[in-house]
């Protein structure tokens, strides 16, 4: 597990309602931060029905959740759990950390 943390943005640069994507500096694993309401949540950006991107596709602030523009699954974004069909597999959450004005995510698997 790794304790390297990867710098996000800045939290100006992430208001409610917004997504913004890093690459873990340690595994490469790309990780979206969702700003719902004020509160960070981050997920890996990779659906877990097929490999594709969720970033690329419409994260609702209103429900809390993430769509795959690929097939339509549904992700929570506080906790990845898949909301439904065709994903049935969660995808995985991964720690946020605010320090000193920077919004920072780390691939804790």
């Amino acid at each position: 597990m790794s304790e390297t943390w990867t710098f996000v943005c800045s939290t100006a640069e992430l208001l409610p309602g917004e997504m913004k994507v890093a690459f873990d500096a340690v595994t490469g694993t790309p990780i979206a931060v969702f700003n719902l309401d004020g509160d960070l949540y981050a997920l890996e950006d990779r659906c877990s029905h097929e490999d594709f991107e969720l970033s690329a596709g419409h994260f609702d602030a209103a429900n809390g959740d993430v769509e795959c523009v690929l097939h339509g699954a549904r992700f929570d974004v506080r906790d990845g759990r898949a909301l439904c069909a065709p994903a049935y597999e969660p995808v995985a959450k991964f720690p946020v950390k605010v320090d000193k004005g920077g919004v920072f995510v780390r691939d804790d698997r």
